[in-house]
């Protein structure tokens, strides 16, 4: 598993600070070689002060990176960067703002040679602060944007009042309650917080310690009201479009059945489930074995073993668009050995 290359698919609506992101993983002196893919070059400004012996598609940073432009087709310009001389540490895909990422995401799992040679690491998603609230509203692509990602910058927070972050951060929460969240200032925050994440399913993301489980114990009527004030009065938005949905079990699981159901599930149900990742615990099999999913798709590994004092739980999460939890839930529970 160690031996392919992790990558990294960018999203974020137009203007929320993807571009900067990028010009500081290709110009910082991290030591590290990135390739990193943007749909234009045009529309992502890079500094031509950082690029060496430009040819047609493919660009040498200063530091090492190296940068290439899509035109047409992703598996193809992979395929060319695996060529090239030198290995990457990490390959950066950048989608343009208005993409839906799943497209970007799914070509990791679909295509063999792709597959073999690289493994989706995480989906970060650039939000702007000020301006996400209206994306919300009116553009779908901002929402799955928010729901797909792993790690979410709330970029520009220097320009909102406090109280405005914190409803922009729940309003979050209610679309995606488990991708780990860093307000920043352009751009502003560790590399390795974005990259080389490896995923890290579930470790993370209950930062303000809710139970997210509880979605629909309550009626909705269609507008947000503020269940109660928990942290310190954190408004707790549900959104009603999207759900996430989180399961867990102490007991090993049986591969003999969790496979067959997993796959059965995301075929029928695949169109309205729009992530699905877990870590399982497998009965006579001391490796967490790691599953993704996009839609349809399914991708997993085992990972590493299990650490001795680890508690071997198999936790699984869905989110997406009427999901239907109840059969979710009662196919999870029978897949116990």
């Amino acid at each position: 598993m160690s031996d392919k290359i992790p990558v990294t698919v960018l999203t974020g609506y137009l203007g929320a600070g993807k571009t900067t992101l990028l010009n500081r993983i290709l110009s910082e002196p991290h030591g590290q070689k990135f390739a990193v893919i943007v749909n234009e070059f045009g529309e992502i400004g890079i500094d031509n002060d950082l690029i060496v012996g430009a040819d047609e598609e493919v660009f040498e940073m200063n530091n090492g990176c190296i940068c290439c432009t899509v035109r047409g087709d992703l598996v193809r310009i992979i395929d060319g960067l695996m060529r090239r001389k030198g290995k990457f540490d990490a390959i950066i895909v950048e989608t343009t703002g208005l993409a839906d990422p799943a497209p970007v995401a799914q070509t990791f799992f679909m295509d063999e040679n792709v597959g073999r040679r690289t493994k989706l690491d995480a989906v970060v998603t650039v939000a702007d602060a000020r301006w996400l609230k209206d994306r919300l509203k009116d553009a779908p692509e901002a929402k799955n944007q928010i729901a797909f990602a792993d790690v979410i910058l709330i970029n520009k927070a220097d320009l909102v009042e406090p109280e405005e972050l914190a409803d922009v951060e729940a309003r979050i929460r209610g679309i995606n309650p488990y991708a780990k969240l860093h307000t920043t200032e352009r751009c502003q925050i560790p590399l390795p917080e974005v990259l080389g994440r490896n995923a890290e399913h579930h470790e993370h993301g209950h930062d303000h310690g809710h139970d997210h489980d509880h979605h629909h114990d309550h009626d909705h009527d269609h507008h947000h009201h503020d269940h109660g004030h928990h942290g310190g009065g954190l408004k707790h938005y549900h959104d009603e479009e999207m759900q996430s949905l989180s399961l867990s079990h102490e007991k090993p699981l049986d591969p003999d059945k969790f496979f067959p159901w997993v796959q059965d599930l995301v075929q029928k149900e695949g169109p309205s489930i729009l992530r699905c990742k877990g870590i399982l615990a497998f009965k006579d099999d001391d490796k967490r074995f790691v599953l993704q999913g996009v839609h349809m798709i399914l991708d997993g590994d085992h990972q590493r073993e299990w650490k001795k004092d680890e508690k071997r739980l198999s936790r699984m999460i869905f989110i997406g668009r009427q999901l239907p939890e109840e059969k979710i839930r009662q196919g999870f529970e029978s897949c116990v050995a």
